[in-house]
């Protein structure tokens, strides 16, 4: 992780710091041993708890760090924009599961990470899924295209949030000390899990988890 004037409002911690802090900070948040701040989430469905069950134990090789939930919540409501300017948020994706990542320029694990969420949404987008990339520089927004050109990106759709402050809701909620941060949201919109840092998402590990997930 590189600290520079164009991070979101915080202050950045090193990579092996934050690895550590943020499995036990994350997991706790999703395991029940912490509450965030702030109003608590809707439950879920049962069918979200077993999908999560299903999925904790393909949470392993490069995905080894993913924070499955015990008890799913209604994903945060996150809002964004898309390409053309208007909002999106986290609800409009209802009816189809979701990995959503937050990611900036100034992030090399982002960078490094990039490549394998377009060719995991090359792969395995389609009406029932899709890899939700959002940038979330707050100054020097032209960056943005020639990054994601620079690292091959064909398939993501290009969503942003100048506002940075989805990254603040997610730090705020304890689910992010850091960028990248990935979630995986269901169809019914319930989280399902989290992972701080880089992921290979391409992997045959990334790809036989996302097939549940999508199956679920």
């Amino acid at each position: 992780m590189i600290k520079t004037e164009d991070a979101p409002r915080r202050r950045l911690l090193p990579p092996v710091a934050l690895g550590a802090l943020a499995a036990v900070v994350v997991g706790a948040v999703l395991y029940g041993t912490a509450e965030p701040p702030g109003k608590a989430a809707a439950a879920c469905p049962a069918a979200s708890k077993a999908l999560a069950a299903k999925l904790a134990p393909l949470a392993k090789g490069g995905l080894a760090a993913l924070a499955v939930a015990s008890e799913p919540r209604q994903a945060v409501p996150l809002v964004f924009e898309r390409e053309d300017g208007s909002k999106a948020t986290v609800a409009d994706f209802r009816g189809r599961a979701v990995l959503l990542n937050l990611w900036a320029t100034w992030c090399a694990p982002c960078r490094a990470e990039m490549p394998a969420l377009d060719r995991l949404e090359a792969e395995a987008g389609d009406k029932g899924f899709e890899v939700v990339a959002v940038n979330v520089d707050t100054a020097r927004l032209e960056r943005r295209g020639p990054f994601l050109d620079g690292v091959g990106v064909k398939s993501l759709t290009r969503y942003a949030d100048p506002s940075g402050d989805a990254f603040e809701t997610l730090r705020e909620s304890g689910k992010a000390l850091g960028l990248p941060v990935t979630m995986l949201i269901d169809k019914d919109g319930c989280e399902l899990g989290v992972i701080a840092g880089a992921a290979n998402w391409d992997s045959a590990d990334a790809l036989s988890l996302i097939g549940a997930l999508k199956g679920g």
